[in-house]
């Protein structure tokens, strides 16, 4: 009378087949998720610490350009006269240049901690563009040669900030750059157009970047430096000694 329900058990019984197969796939999806989960996270993390650094290093990177592009305006500017206090932000007699080019860093936009900031440097640049009492460190890759042309990859390895030279650190309690070594004397800036003695000024940075996973160490340093031409002066006080 039912000629159809004969051939109903066998689909029943493919038909739980399936449903135990789904059971087993789904036990399968939930072993591979959980050893993929660990790659995709490191994955996450990675990207995160990426773009972090990025952040800083491009805040590195624009801060030193900005100090550049000031410490050029301020050949003629003369020494400094008087210095807020406490801490000493500058020393009386440096060169004006190297104050405006602090304050500009400390006032500048950037997304990145000025705490990590761990030294600043603004400096009278040889033909390379490094400090002119930087001492050669060939094992670091470069060398600087007596005319102060480089060799080999052209890594800026600090060395000293000594001679024309001004370093500042950041000073975290009073939000603003701090005087920490080296000596200007602005009076022997050359800023004379066209003198194959005309001199170049640049900015070094070097911060600290806090890493947040620790995945790949505790921090990682950054650092950049940027030099430019002096802007020339008049032709009758461009000289050394012709100037403030």
């Amino acid at each position: 009378m039912f000629p159809g329900r004969a051939g109903l058990a066998p689909r029943d019984g493919v038909m739980g087949a399936r449903h135990g197969g789904g059971r087993g796939d789904s036990g399968s999806a939930a072993v591979e998720f959980a050893i993929v989960l660990p790659v995709l996270l490191l994955l996450v993390m990675g990207m995160l610490e990426f773009s972090l650094v990025m952040r800083d290093w491009l805040g590195v990177s624009s801060s030193v350009r900005v100090g550049a592009r000031v410490a050029a305006t301020g050949a003629g500017s003369g020494p400094v006269a008087t210095c807020p206090t406490p801490p000493a932000g500058c020393r009386v007699g440096d060169p004006n240049l190297v104050v405006a080019t602090a304050i500009a860093i400390a006032q500048a936009g950037t997304a990145m901690p000025k705490n990590s900031i761990d030294e600043l440097w603004v400096y009278q640049a040889n033909n390379a563009g490094y400090p002119t009492n930087t001492v050669p460190s060939i094992a670091n890759g470069w060398n600087n040669n007596a005319d102060g042309a480089t060799t080999g990859a052209a890594a800026f390895v600090p060395a000293g900030c000594t001679n024309s030279c001004i370093r500042y650190v950041w000073n975290d309690a009073f939000g603003r750059f701090v005087y920490g070594g080296g000596n200007w004397d602005s009076h022997l800036i050359n800023a004379c157009i066209n003198d194959p003695k005309g001199q170049s000024v640049g900015v070094y940075m070097k911060a600290t970047h806090p890493l947040i996973t620790r995945i790949f160490g505790a921090n990682i340093g950054l650092q950049d430096h940027s030099v430019m031409k002096f802007e020339p002066l008049p032709p009758i006080n461009c000289q050394q000694d012709a100037h403030s």
